[in-house]
């Protein structure tokens, strides 16, 4: 069974073995003719979704025990991965939640890594920089990129260690790998989305 995940700007298709990434256009192209289960949150596409006899929305069959109303789906989705823990998905936003037993206990958001890039870029072309993946957060920055780079992750670690403290760290999304090498007791997986959304089939 094919599963996808439509998200606002990137298609996310899972075959059991690997996870490919397409544009909306071009997954309508290439799999409109194949049986496929999908969530989405880009609700602006979900009229013409609808006309896709192959594709079918299957959000009503995510759900997630304690989980607020207007909790994304694909949240819900990946806080289904595992009975237990802190679910980090790091794209255009970071969402970080707790679940334990399978219960929903609260969570929250924060700019993405590019979103927080941008914002220094906006305060001054000066400010300008490619993150630094090889960043040391043992030491105080001596340069510009390494002082954005270091206050970035810096902010995001701290609050996830607020309120970690045992739980095993469940990461995702397009900057889990790199967010992950920063974070400890943290497993990074693409596909940690689709097991939500397999278990909560199974359940339904």
């Amino acid at each position: 069974m094919l599963l996808a995940d439509i998200g606002n700007s990137r298609v996310h298709i899972y075959n059991g073995d690997e996870v490919t990434h397409l544009s909306h256009q071009r997954a309508i192209e290439l799999y409109s003719h194949k049986q496929l289960h999908y969530i989405t949150v880009k609700h602006q596409l979900k009229d013409r979704l609808k006309k896709l006899d192959n594709w079918r929305d299957i959000s009503d069959k995510i759900i997630l025990k304690n989980a607020y109303d207007t909790m994304g789906i694909d949240r819900k989705a990946l806080c289904l991965s595992v009975s237990s823990g802190m679910f980090i998905s790091a794209g255009s936003a970071i969402t970080i939640d707790v679940v334990e037993n399978g219960v929903y206990q609260g969570g929250f958001l924060l700019p993405g890594i590019q979103a927080y890039l941008k914002a220094y870029m906006d305060i001054s072309p000066a400010l300008q920089i490619e993150f630094n993946p090889n960043l040391l957060l043992d030491k105080l920055p001596q340069t510009t990129r390494d002082g954005i780079s270091y206050g970035i992750i810096a902010s995001i670690k701290l609050l996830v260690e607020k309120h970690q403290s045992n739980k095993k760290l469940y990461i995702s999304g397009g900057d889990g790998l790199l967010l992950s090498s920063f974070l400890d007791n943290a497993v990074y997986d693409e596909t940690l989305i689709f097991q939500g959304i397999k278990n909560a089939l199974k359940k339904g």
